[in-house]
């Protein structure tokens, strides 16, 4: 079955970077589109970053365009995001997506914190 694993999440300081990984199984990584998403606590899901299967063209959210890079390796399955020069508002829950078909599929999430 599809398995999204996230890590790299943790507690940074303003103006520092993370680098999340997700790592994919279950399905051919190469052939789908990928995305990050993010969620505060009583907020929407809301989407960060998106990638084709080739990695030709990335999106991002305005919120995030210039500090943020997605990338993938379809050779280890895995999708990156490189988050650099962190903001308070950006801390949040962080998930990859995988839609598969006409499904979607959730990693468990990994949790972010920009904190002084």
């Amino acid at each position: 079955q599809v398995q999204l694993v996230e890590s790299g999440g943790g507690l940074v300081q303003p103006g520092g970077s993370l680098r999340l990984s997700c790592t994919a199984s279950g399905f051919t990584f190469s052939s789908y589109a990928m995305s990050w998403y993010r969620q505060v606590s009583g907020k929407e899901r809301e989407l960060v970053a998106q990638i084709t299967n080739t990695g030709g063209i990335r999106n991002y959210a305005d919120s995030v365009k210039g500090r943020f890079t997605i990338s993938r390796d379809n050779a280890k399955n895995t999708v990156y995001l490189q988050m650099n020069s962190l903001k308070p508002e950006d801390t949040a829950v962080y998930y990859c997506k995988a839609r598969v078909l006409v499904r979607s599929y959730w990693g468990q999430g990994t949790q972010v914190t920009v904190s002084s």
